[in-house]
Formats: structure tokens, sequence, C-alpha cells
């Protein structure tokens, strides 16, 4: 019974680092696939870019061009907005031309054998025949493509003078990087490689949670442990903490999903736009903190590298040693770690703090996208707020779980093995 005890103990530890070497392989796939999809994403690549804009009203022109047909109805409307707009034009012509003749007296002759001549009122008569070559070089398919070639012509060098060349650089990488041909195509190869990583991901995550939470009632109900189950417990204990400080804990994550509102009379729609997005581990944050530089930052760094990872790294392997080597209890560092560091652990306090970070950073999120939902009634936009707790911080929570049922179980085997 004990050989097969020892077996299957042995079995669960070296499952534990088996499945947690393929989450952390699965989840480093996966976590450069979502980093490109969110880059291709980011709104600079649709709402706020210029290039997209250019397609959109090129797209709109043309077909309001190629629409423009002058039939009996409309003919009759455009006459007689062009004959007013041509009568209009040559009475400020005449009245300027007299205003400027009248400031001379060859120029006061001028004007009096114009207006004996009835020069303005002959030009006038001819507006009828004007209007009609306007009607018809409007009608003219040939003139209609001079105009969207003009048009579109003038809105590529409006755009190019007034805003600033988008950098595709990154785009261009990513569509190198999986062959593909364009942002769309790319985005929906990557949706669908992150779902299936999810999928296989997900089978490692619960064997995971399964032998954490067994493996804790174990230890809580064995009214005798022996001093290696204690160890393999504390060996997986470290496993989930190297899980949980290499792994991404948090994923902010906010996105307009879908904008709509027409532009001429023609919808305009931008999907699945990013706002912000960030997802960082443990050491990553300790990382930026630290690269920063300004002394408080770096400072907080530095505690959370010491709180968060050297301190209960340490204590775990101080505790392994101290459980498999008697002359190693006289040492006052190990001795230390095990059995009075309790109070200096911030592992739980760590956890609670990434959960109200988690919560805050929730709130204001859903906060600021419902305001931007209600700007403005002409726009139709819904927001989403996708950020979530990943598996670092449940492999962490894990890990503080694990730690303490097992440290508390070594005082306790100690206390017993004393009295005896």
């Amino acid at each position: 019974m004990k050989i097969l005890r020892h077996v299957v103990l042995v079995l669960i530890l070296i499952s534990s680092g088996y499945v947690a070497f393929k989450t952390y392989e699965q989840e480093q796939i996966k976590i450069q696939l979502k980093q490109d999809l969110i880059e291709l994403s980011k709104i600079k690549y649709g709402l706020f870019n210029v290039d997209e804009w250019k397609l959109i009203l090129a797209k709109i022109m043309t077909e309001k061009i190629e629409d423009f047909n002058l039939d009996d109805i409309n003919r009759e409307g455009m006459r007689a907005k062009i004959s007013t707009l041509l009568t209009v034009a040559i009475d400020e012509l005449e009245e300027r031309y007299y205003d400027k003749k009248s400031e001379s007296v060859f120029g006061i002759l001028q004007g009096g054998i114009a207006n004996l001549t009835g020069t303005f009122g002959k030009i006038k008569e001819d507006i009828p025949i004007f209007t009609d070559q306007i009607l018809g070089f409007l009608n003219d398919e040939e003139n209609r493509v001079a105009i969207q070639e003009y048009l579109i012509n003038k809105l590529n060098e409006y755009a190019d003078k007034t805003f600033s060349a988008t950098d595709y650089s990154q785009v261009l990488n990513i569509l190198d990087r999986y062959n593909q041909e364009d942002i769309k195509s790319t985005k929906n190869y990557l949706e669908v490689k992150i779902q299936q990583i999810e999928s296989e991901s997900q089978t490692y995550k619960i064997i995971l949670v399964i032998i954490a939470l067994a493996f804790s009632l174990l230890i809580i109900f064995m009214k005798i442990v022996k001093v290696y189950e204690l160890s393999i417990g504390l060996i997986i204990s470290l496993i989930f903490l190297f899980l949980g400080i290499l792994l991404p804990m948090i994923e902010i994550d906010a996105r307009i999903s879908e904008m709509t509102f027409y532009l001429l009379g023609e919808e305009v729609e931008f999907l699945d736009q990013v706002l912000y997005y960030k997802s960082k581990s443990i050491l990553d944050v300790v990382g930026l903190l630290i690269m920063k530089s300004r002394i408080d930052l770096i400072a907080v760094g530095f505690l959370v590298l010491t709180f968060s990872v050297l301190f209960p790294f340490s204590k775990m392997i101080s505790s392994v040693i101290y459980m498999q080597n008697v002359k190693s209890r006289t040492n006052p560092f190990i001795s230390f770690m095990v059995l009075k560091s309790g109070k200096w652990s911030m592992a739980d306090v760590m956890v609670m703090a990434i959960f109200m970070a988690y919560i805050g950073f929730d709130g204001i999120i859903s906060e600021q996208l419902i305001q931007l939902e209600n700007l403005t009634t002409n726009l139709d936009v819904l927001t989403t707020n996708k950020s979530n707790l990943l598996f670092g911080f449940y492999s962490f929570t894990l890990f503080v779980l694990l730690s303490l049922i097992t440290s508390q179980k070594i005082k306790t085997t100690l206390k017993t093995a004393k009295n005896q």
C-alpha cells in the first residue's frame, strides 16, 4: 500500500510538471497571437486612419457620381437651380461692373454704353442655353468619370498635406508572418488559432486545478504526513508559483465593437476598434517599473520583485531543504524562512491587490465606455469591455493556497515529531 502511495504521489508530481509546462507553452503561443490580433485591431488602423477614410469617402463619391442620372423629374429641378445660380451670378457681376466703372470718367462712359446696349440683359436671355449646356455636361458619362477622378485626387492631395502618414511596418510584418494578404483575413486566421489553443489549453488548466485542490484536501485530511509527501507538496507549490509569475494575470481590454453612422446618406461602419489593451505578468510589471528612470517606480519594482517572487521562492526552497536535511534546521536563514516568515509573506496580499485592481480597472473602463455610447444620438456605438483575470492570477492563487496549507502542515508535523 505504501509503495502504491509513493507511486501515485510521484506520478502526480510528474504530471504537474508536464501539464504546467504544456500550459505555459500554449499560453506563450496564445500571447503572441493575441498581441498580433490586438495590433491589427487598433483604432489607429481603423477609425483614426486617414487611409481608411480616403477609401470610404472615395467609395461614397464614386457611388454618388455613378448614381447621378438626370431623368425628366431631376432635370427640371436641376434646371431651376442652375438657372437661379446663373441669374444671381450675372446680377452680382453686373453690380460689380458698374461699381468699378463709376470710379473714373472713362469708366462711367463705358458703363453708360453697356446700359444702353443692354449687354447684361442679353446675357441673361441666354441663361436657358447655358443651363442646357451645363446639364448636358453633367449627364455625360465621360465627364462624370473626370469629375470623380478630380475629386478623389483632390481628396488624396488634401489628406496627404493635412495628416501624417501611417506607419504600417508592424502590420506588414504580421501579414508576412502568417502568410496572409490583408488585415481582415489575418484577423480571421488569428481568431481561429486563438480559439484552437484556448480549447487545447483548457484541459491542461482543469487538470492543474484538480491536482492543486486534490493535493490540498489530501494534506488537510491526512493525520500523518511523511516528509517526502510534504516535499512533493512544496514542489507542486513552486510549479504554480512559476506559472503565476511568468503568465499574465490581468487583461485590460477596452474596444468599440461596433460604430455606425451615416455620411452623405451612406452607412459607414467600423468594427472591433481596440482603444486600450494591456496584459502583463508580474515579471513584466517588475521589468517595466525597474526600467523607468524614476526612483519611486524603481523602488516599487524591487518591492514587488521581493515580496511576490524572491520571498515566496526562497521560502519554498528553504522548506524543501529544511524537510530533507536535518542539519539545515540549525541554519538561521532557513529556520527563519520556514518557521517565522509567515507574517512577512505578502503573497496573499498580492493576490487580493491584483483582484481589487482588476475590479477597479473594470469599473472605470465600463463607465467610460458607457459615456462614449451616450455621446450622441446620431451615432450608434456599441462598446465592449473584454477585461479578464487570466490563468496567471489563478495559478498564483493556487500557489498561495498550497503553500499556506503545506507550511502549516510542516509546523504541525515538526511539533508532533518533537513531542514524540
